[in-house]
């Protein structure tokens, strides 16, 4: 779970607005961070497999508004993966 700084400091890296929290922007940049914690979790038990399971669901969830932000606004979509340093 991560904590309530980095969900704001997320928040704000690629907010539209003050108050916007549920643009697909702002929502790849939440799991973004959420992945990395989990990614640190499963590294250190290599056996707990729900955990594992989360992370695929938090990876696909991603993937799948990364694919409709490139749909929509490609100009945002290329400033998205930039700003949070993804492979696409």
């Amino acid at each position: 779970m991560i904590s309530k700084d980095k969900k704001a400091e997320a928040i704000k890296k690629l907010a539209r607005s003050e108050k916007d929290v549920g643009s697909p922007e702002v929502q790849v940049s939440i799991l973004t961070e959420r992945i990395k914690e989990v990614t640190e979790h499963v590294k250190q038990n290599k056996h707990d497999y729900m955990a594992r399971r989360g992370l695929m669901q938090m990876v696909g969830r991603r993937k799948r508004l990364l694919k409709f932000l490139e749909k929509t606004d490609f100009e945002k979509y290329k400033a998205t993966v930039s700003k949070l340093g993804l492979r696409k």
